[in-house]
């Protein structure tokens, strides 16, 4: 897999630098035209050539024009192999488990959720780093959604399964998409007042043959105003007067005083969209993206209908409304500075707010209904393919089968995604049937915590529609719940004991309520001192029992394992061997209590002196 990505990312390479000779040559070309016209011009002007003048005018125009295109052109192409580049080494980054830089999702992170904190979910180093592949903010958002609620229904999983394996296939294509969002994707945006602005009724449509003729009428009487003073400005210099000039001042006033009817109205739009045009233009490129590619898989083919419907395209509307919007932002608003004096002086004359405005409430009321779903089903398709882009690139990992059976976890070499395969150790892990528990015992820095983290992780990329980091994996749907990184809160002066006292009380309500929870508790009340951390364990062990409560607890403490032995409770442990002074784990998933602890011998590692014997001192 590694080779392909290698394979891409040099042959980009190479085809930009194929790019570099030829803007050099149209550089050179583009200033060749602009000296050569210049040149030409001044000789034919001090000749009194003034037709020659004209055509070199012209043809030199036409030529720097066409240049410029041309240079422009391979410029984003250039650009293109750039992005091309870019998504290709974050694939071998990836692969590599090198996480850094990637955006990490924390602003989606909420401090009371049912595992995402515990699971590395979002921050840095994170499942959202190694899934996402998203341009867009809807797209990362809605990503973020599916880490954060995993879809309970069967439906809607297989549903995903079947999208995703369709475009992990179609990796040229996934690719050309994300370059399509890319382009934009540094622009900074408000999709959501967009939104708002585009679903707020109109104001001036009702009217619009009444403005529209009126409008018309004002501009054509300015224009004869205008072309009377031009008249006798240009050939009867001599005669002209004030009174020449009296009837264009007399139609700017009029204009002027016209368009302060809407000048509230086009400082709404333009603030309104101001930051929203360059999102507009990732939408447009992603969906003419998506409009060109047909796929067979029914949620594919549900989000390009939605996108291309009765011969209609989401394309083309967006790319009417970000032309009308261009045009509007040149406006300004009373804050702006710079504006475009261009663009007041024809507003003066013709009244293009007018026009405008009428263009902007014309396209709203036609895609009003529609700009939510064109946007829902932009952001699906890049939270499918950022997923089918994981999937890809782990052709090790399976689609688990979901069934209908609840309270079913069944796992074969089962590993943690965020581990580099390298130093991952996969373990097989099967849990059936409500009230079923299962404790993990184990020594300091065996691996209990992690193997917690690896059945969590992998169930919420399985009910998220992803392969798991497993050869094997069938599952039933259920709402996963940790308590295992309490920390306190200084701020609302909660200690980590009582954080964790508020994590256990919202497992025994949910637990309470019948809904299918899986429950993953690491290292009970560690807040606390051992006798009550023994009786608080034993009793909530219980609790969960008689509530038939489903789930993991892992723990150091040797007799709070062995009390359980009459209760449903399947041990398991992970084990260290001391050898010659030295520790060393292997990490594998062993039947029954753990058999060897090695906390005293790190101690011994960390310069503290242990005694023999306690009851001498």
């Amino acid at each position: 897999m590694k080779e392909i990505y290698q394979d891409k990312v040099q042959g980009y390479k190479s085809a930009a630098a194929s790019f570099v000779p030829e803007l050099g040559r149209l550089s050179f070309t583009r200033l060749a035209a602009f000296l050569i016209t210049g040149i030409l011009i001044m000789l034919f002007a001090a000749s009194g050539w003034i037709v020659p003048v004209a055509i070199t005018a012209i043809a030199g125009t036409v030529w720097f024009a066409v240049t410029l295109r041309s240079y422009n052109r391979i410029t984003a192409e250039k650009k293109r192999a750039g992005f091309f580049i870019q998504i290709n080494e974050a694939e071998l980054r990836r692969m590599d488990n090198d996480l850094s830089g990637f955006p990490t999702g924390s602003e989606w992170l909420q401090r009371d959720h049912d595992y995402a904190a515990d699971l590395d979910v979002f921050g840095h180093h994170s499942l959202f780093q190694l899934l996402n592949r998203t341009t867009t903010e809807s797209g990362a958002r809605l990503l973020a959604h599916w880490l954060s609620a995993p879809a309970a229904l069967h439906e809607t999983i297989t549903d995903r399964q079947v999208a995703v394996r369709e475009l992990a296939a179609k990796v040229d294509w996934r690719q050309e998409f994300q370059v399509s969002g890319m382009q934009f994707e540094s622009t900074k945006s408000d999709y959501e007042l967009l939104l708002k602005w585009v679903e707020e009724p109109v104001q001036f449509l009702s009217s619009r043959k009444k403005l529209l003729t009126t409008s018309v009428l004002l501009g054509i009487v300015s224009t004869v105003a205008l072309a009377y003073f031009l008249y006798y400005l240009l050939f009867h210099l001599r005669e002209l007067s004030g009174i020449h000039l009296l009837p264009l001042v007399l139609m700017l006033v009029v204009n002027s005083v016209y368009l302060r009817k809407f000048s509230q109205a086009s400082e709404h739009i333009i603030l309104s969209t101001q930051r929203n045009i360059g999102i507009l233009g990732a939408y447009q490129s992603l969906i003419e993206t998506v409009e060109k590619q047909s796929f067979g898989a029914k949620k594919l083919r549900d989000l390009h209908a939605v996108l291309k419907h009765a011969g209609s395209s989401a394309a083309s509307e967006i790319s009417a409304l970000k032309r009308i919007l261009e045009m509007f932002q040149q406006k300004g608003t009373r804050n702006t500075i710079g504006k475009n004096a261009f663009y007041g002086m024809m507003n003066n004359l013709w009244l293009l707010d007018v026009h405008l405005i009428l263009k902007t409430e014309d396209w709203k009321s036609r895609n009003r209904d529609h700009i939510r779903p064109w946007i829902s089903a932009v952001s699906e398709m890049e939270a499918l393919a950022s997923i089918a882009g994981f999937a890809y690139s782990n052709p090790g990992y399976t689609f688990p089968e979901i069934s209908t059976e609840q309270y079913l976890i069944d796992f074969r070499t089962v590993g943690h995604p965020l581990l580099k395969q390298k130093k991952r150790v996969s373990n097989n892990f099967t849990m059936q049937g409500r009230g079923a528990t299962t404790m993990i015992t184990g020594s300091n820095m065996a691996g209990k915590s992690t193997f917690l983290r690896t059945v969590g992780i992998n169930l919420v990329l399985a009910f998220t529609g992803a392969p798991c980091c497993a050869s094997h994996a069938r599952v039933s749907p259920l709402r996963v719940f940790t308590s295992m990184r309490t920390q306190d809160n200084l701020e609302e002066s909660v200690s980590s004991f009582y954080a964790e006292l508020q994590r256990i009380e919202q497992l025994l309500r949910l637990v309470g309520e019948g809904e299918p929870i899986f429950f993953l508790l690491d290292e009970m009340f560690k807040g606390t001192n051992s006798q009550d951390r023994f009786r608080g364990g034993v009793s909530l062990i219980r609790q969960l029992g008689e509530l038939n409560a489903f789930g993991m607890i892992s723990t150091h403490d040797l007799d709070l394992a062995k009390l359980t032995k009459d209760l449903t409770i399947e041990n398991f442990s992970f084990n260290s061997v001391i050898s010659d002074g030295q520790i060393s784990f292997d990490y594998r998933l062993t039947p029954g209590i753990c058999t060897d602890f090695n906390a005293s011998e790190l101690m011994k590692r960390s310069g503290i002196r242990i005694l023999s014997d306690i009851s001498a001192t």
